[in-house]
């Protein structure tokens, strides 16, 4: 953008004060916009803490039936608030999911809002997952942290760093694979969340494609919580409710996949003219079939109670998260 000129009061021409990208104004509106939006997941992040304090003060938390020693909540309440955020983060990468696939597929006759304010929650709720998804890291460091008694603070600092972000560097249990989806899940979702602010530079066709890429955020994020939070270890109404929540997800994006709105990704005869390459056909083929097979699979888990979830046992198992460092 090259500065307009206009003349001071001595009859030169002085630099008119040049303005902010459009794109950079846009983030900040967004930042702005997100307020409201943050302090509601806050609320909730509270309210959830909240409980799962309670349960785990009453001895009916399931984290507490998966590691007994954590019956104490005044002692981990930062493990309590990493898991709240954690709930609030998922919650809200539903949210936007949804939106985002709802804003992408086929257009409904009727909207309760206009688009743009669709799009703008997408957007702001896009932001709020990633802020609570940094908080659930950050907390679970801070736990890990305050755990590693026997070290000096800088060697505590760096083992609950290296434990919470360095991937591979968590060695205990369901952790060594739970912890690197997490991982792989934010570390993707802060560039694929920023891409939209920088898609002049990047061209809106790249960004369309890596843009995609957020539903692998989202399963990441599903993943992690299945296999790491103790809430939903055992086959009980959390487990469930978690699987159930999914189904729209599935339902919606194999609508997307079926019925997309641009008429270039529409699943039309391969090769000729008109059509696309058989590699790409076959590609997008074999996506809806994918998704479709879920849709399936989630029917079946949902019908059948069959969803992963462990009995909870009778006598629970003496476990602590890993062994203590020592010098």
């Amino acid at each position: 953008m090259v500065s307009e000129a206009r003349p001071d009061e001595g009859g030169t021409a002085a630099p008119r004060r040049q303005r902010p990208s459009a794109d950079r104004i846009a983030l900040r509106g967004d930042l702005r916009s997100a307020l409201p939006d943050a302090s509601a997941a806050v609320v909730l992040t509270g309210a959830v803490f909240a409980f799962l304090y309670v349960r785990m003060d009453s001895g009916d938390s399931a984290t507490v039936a998966v590691m007994p020693f954590m019956d104490d909540p005044s002692t981990y309440w930062m493990y309590l608030l990493s898991q709240a955020f954690g709930w609030s983060g998922l919650l809200w990468a539903w949210g936007t999911v949804m939106l985002g696939l709802l804003l992408s597929g086929p257009r409904p006759a009727r909207l309760p809002v206009s688009r743009q304010v669709l799009e703008r929650w997408h957007r702001t709720t896009s932001l709020t997952t990633t802020a609570l998804m940094f908080a659930h890291a950050l907390m679970f460091a801070a736990e890990l942290v305050r755990y590693e008694t026997n070290l000096a603070w800088a060697e505590r600092l760096w083992a609950g760093f290296a434990d919470t972000f360095v991937p591979g560097w968590y060695d205990s249990g369901t952790g060594r694979i739970a912890i690197p989806l997490g991982q792989g899940a934010l570390y993707l979702a802060v560039p694929l969340g920023l891409l939209f602010y920088v898609r002049h530079r990047i061209g809106a066709n790249t960004w369309r494609r890596l843009h995609r890429f957020v539903i692998v955020v989202y399963v990441l994020s599903v993943w992690h919580t299945l296999l790491y939070g103790t809430n939903v270890w055992y086959g009980e109404w959390p487990r469930t409710l978690l699987w159930l929540l999914q189904l729209p997800v599935a339902v919606l994006l194999l609508l997307r996949l079926l019925r997309p709105a641009r008429r270039a990704e529409r699943l039309d005869a391969p090769g000729g003219r008109a059509g696309v390459a058989w590699p790409v056909w076959s590609a997008r083929a074999a996506g809806r079939i994918a998704v479709g097979a879920v849709v399936v699979g989630l029917v079946v888990v949902a019908a059948s109670g069959r969803d992963g979830g462990r009995d909870r046992p009778a006598e629970p198992p003496v476990t602590v998260p890993h062994a203590r460092e020592t010098e």
